[in-house]
């Protein structure tokens, strides 16, 4: 798939690359000594044994694919790093990319939230803004990897379409997710897990701040879901945009994402609701910071449980970057049965096609080159290097 605002292969370092002595993770199996050959951005041969020549000694470590994310919002903790503090949006950007091109991701979907909410501001999303300062550092050639965006709508929100349609004709947009946070369903069926998280998230609200939030949400789901969530809907079907839903959690919520052609369950919060989602061919989304850290902090389903019953598709970094990567190499340990392939799968291939990337998250002869040298001990993942295109980017 073209698109003007990712790198172009041809227009990358054109020094062709030999990387030799790795274990090379391809999609359906691992090369135990392997090489990888690089030209004009691409990946133009893979081979198992010694290299046809001298080439770039990588030691035995780990050669995967970069990673590919569909959903981190952690941009906007370079942007408000405390509450009320504002950095400058572009160098913002330049910050967050850095971050998460060491963490072994070479395409980011940038999560945005549309969302402004009265009397709310600290939990306010930026996208506007946000979305102008990833063009300005594209532009200026500052980005080390390739930023598309994931416009999360929070669907309740009385302004959330204008701005949603404000947006979706930018050509880096992908994927459009449905959000609805109202107290006591979903993510927050345990409204008290709802305030534990606004208390730190928000600047430390009262109960009876929150109670009136709290309110105000009801209030503002019963006026407007209903034909916000149509409008979405086809406002994403109009521009062939792929949609997600968000913390599904009842047989009927999965009845509505298969109804309206819903792509990517993200972050289900029961198994009875992933596995009717995956039965139905809706590829599911978890966590990785649930899986490292052995269970969801809101109290819904463990990723690993979804694995191990053969119902997670993609890997999602969500809030940690880092996570990702350690995430995917953990999962062979935490469930028998399921190979290192497989397991990186969940976190590049499988969620690059499902959003239309179908040059990348596989290293094969033709698809993108970008690659990251990892070392693995002790259950800790360390990124050596990273190619994005061609081109070493850390």
């Amino acid at each position: 798939m073209t698109d003007p605002t990712v790198t172009d292969p041809n227009a990358s370092d054109p020094t062709e690359r030999l990387l030799t002595n790795a274990r090379v993770v391809l999609a359906d199996r691992v090369i135990e000594r392997g090489w990888v050959a690089i030209a004009r951005g691409r990946v133009v041969a893979v081979g198992d044994g010694a290299a046809p020549e001298k080439g770039d000694d990588l030691g035995g470590d780990l050669l995967l694919p970069g990673l590919v994310e569909l959903h981190t919002d952690h941009i906007e903790a370079h942007y408000v790093p405390r509450p009320k503090v504002y950095w400058n949006p572009a160098a913002a950007v330049v910050s967050y990319d850095g971050q998460i091109a060491t963490s072994g991701i070479t395409t980011v979907l940038d999560s945005l939230r549309v969302w402004r909410e009265e009397s709310a501001e600290a939990v306010n999303g930026q996208a506007t803004t946000l979305a102008a300062a990833i063009s300005t550092a594209r532009d200026a050639g500052l980005l080390r990897i390739d930023h598309l965006l994931h416009l999360r709508c929070e669907v309740p929100m009385p302004d959330v379409v204008d701005e949603a349609r404000s947006l979706v004709d930018r050509p880096d947009v992908r994927l459009i997710s449905l959000m609805d946070h109202t107290p006591g369903q979903r993510q927050f069926r345990d409204e008290e897990k709802l305030r534990i998280y606004y208390r730190g998230k928000a600047g430390g609200l009262t109960d009876a701040e929150l109670d009136v939030m709290f309110a105000r949400r009801l209030a503002l789901q019963a006026a407007h879901a209903g034909d916000n969530y149509r409008a979405l809907v086809d406002l994403a079907r109009a521009r062939d945009v792929p949609l997600a839903s968000h913390d599904d959690t009842t047989l009927d919520h999965v009845a509505e994402a298969v109804r309206d052609g819903i792509a990517i369950a993200e972050f289900p919060t029961t198994m009875e609701a992933a596995m009717a989602l995956h039965a139905a061919g809706v590829r599911v989304m978890m966590g990785a910071p649930n899986l490292v850290r052995g269970g969801s902090h809101s109290g819904n389903v463990a990723t690993a449980d979804l694995a191990a019953a053969g119902v997670l598709d993609i890997l999602s970094s969500d809030y940690v970057p880092s996570s990702l990567l350690g995430a995917a190499l953990l999962l062979p340990e935490l469930v028998p049965g399921l190979d290192l392939a497989t397991a990186v799968r969940t976190a590049s291939k499988t969620p690059a096609e499902a959003v239309g990337l179908t040059d990348r998250g596989e290293i094969a002869p033709g698809k993108r080159a970008d690659l990251i040298q990892v070392r693995w001990v002790d259950g800790i993942a360390a990124v050596r290097r990273v190619w994005s295109a061609g081109r070493r980017v850390a």
